[in-house]
């Protein structure tokens, strides 16, 4: 049986289409506007990869570069920009632009090689903050978009739409993204349950998961980059003002360790900084969300007090080993940092396949899904606080809550 062809739009470093190619799917075509992102796949696959604007390419030629005709494609894939809707718009301007900001039109440009290709199924992939209680316009949008869709077209996709925790899938990283999925034919599409989670939590799995007997343990950074060993032409060293501060926190903790409530010194007031600020990984947890555009004090940092490397970051997002992204460091962060984890699209296009698809479901499991590694290693030990920050110990005021921070008075006094 032929593999069934993919549309892959807003294509980046790959995450999706490796994840599809590891459930027997084919990219049939990707889109992609960053040069170096078009590099990685090039490097890496065989696809055709149109390197341009998603608004400067017709949907005539996606499919004819494809080498499909309407109505053939089996599947159409894309994340949109999601900068619009993220959590770092609201810590940074009190709130997000949403579809104020033009990077919210790339919505629209899906929607319209939707239209114009008609594939027997779309799963579109965004942050979390698309379907955000209250802020859930550009949801509104897709949602009602698809039902002029099925209008005008006499088609009948009826999207299907969940929040999923990578972590709950097997990737040995928490991340959380929005995927709406839907049939032309209308046929429902039912997300695949949790397989695995937090055990260690007091009633987690009774309370989370209804078929508790089936849920294994997270997978861990350890699983994941245990082992690894960095390249010798990688620059892995921290930089910026808070690098030295770094060995004193302890695994799995950020700079909450350094308040009045944790164990460190008072040197940070309560939640004073952003989640990520000196955030390091702990080797028996899964990771936590890999960032595109880091500063030099956001994490998650290794446990040894260094940044990831290109496979160490690859291997905790699930890309395939044979994987190389191409580009300078921050390039290649932040191709990484913006993909789908190939594993949890390994999962969903298995899915696919079967209840909207016809295909047969296989025996065997995800074959990204990562090999536990046996006992983990105990943390690292926890250096002491130099000398140059000790300055700071006092007594810092927390938080006072939300519109109540630094950043929002100072927007408050200049409106």
């Amino acid at each position: 049986m032929a593999r069934p062809q993919v549309i892959s739009l807003f294509s980046g470093a790959g995450g999706l289409d490796y994840g599809l190619e590891a459930a027997g799917f084919e990219t049939a075509v990707a889109l992609e506007f960053d040069h170096d992102c078009c590099e990685t796949l090039r490097a890496n696959r065989r696809w055709p990869v149109i390197e341009r604007d998603v608004f400067d390419v017709t949907t005539v030629e996606l499919l004819a570069t494809a080498g499909l005709k309407r109505g053939e494609a089996d599947l159409l894939v894309g994340g949109p920009p999601c900068q619009p809707f993220s959590k770092s718009g609201y810590w940074k301007r009190g709130d997000a632009l949403r579809l104020e900001d033009p990077r919210a039109n790339t919505l629209s440009a899906y929607l319209r090689v939707l239209r114009e290709s008609l594939p027997r199924v779309f799963l579109l992939e965004n942050v979390e903050g698309l379907a955000y209680s209250g802020k859930d316009e550009g949801l509104k949008l897709l949602l009602e978009s698809v039902k002029r869709i099925n209008r005008e077209t006499s088609s009948n996709y009826k999207p299907a739409l969940a929040v999923l925790n990578a972590a709950e899938y097997g990737v040995p990283q928490l991340r959380e993204r929005v995927f709406l999925v839907a049939s032309r034919e209308g046929t429902p599409f039912k997300f695949p349950r949790p397989t695995h989670g937090d055990l260690d939590a007091p009633g987690a799995v009774r309370d989370l998961f209804a078929h508790a007997d089936e849920v294994e343990p997270y997978r861990t950074a350890w699983d994941a980059i245990g082992g690894v060993k960095p390249g010798a032409i990688e620059d892995l060293e921290p930089r910026g003002k808070w690098a030295a501060l770094l060995p004193s926190i302890p695994e799995g903790q950020n700079y909450l360790w350094h308040t009045e409530r944790m164990g460190g010194l008072p040197l940070f007031g309560w939640r004073r900084r952003y989640w990520s600020f000196l955030l390091k990984l702990a080797k028996n947890r899964p990771s936590w969300t890999i960032q595109a555009q880091p500063g030099p004090a956001v994490g998650p940092f290794h446990w040894e007090n260094r940044r990831l490397s290109m496979r160490e970051l690859c291997r905790v997002q699930t890309f395939p080993d044979d994987i190389f992204i191409q580009g300078k460091r921050g390039s290649v962060q932040k191709q990484v940092g913006n993909a789908v984890p190939s594993l949890l699209a390994e999962v969903l296009g298995r899915e696919i396949r079967v209840q909207l698809l016809g295909h047969r479901r296989t025996r065997t499991g995800p074959s990204l899904l990562p090999v536990r590694r046996g006992q983990v290693p105990p943390p690292e030990v926890v250096a002491r606080v130099p000398l140059a920050f000790r300055r700071l110990i006092g007594e810092h005021e927390a938080h006072p809550g939300t519109g109540k921070g630094y950043g929002a008075k100072a927007r408050a006094s200049v409106a």
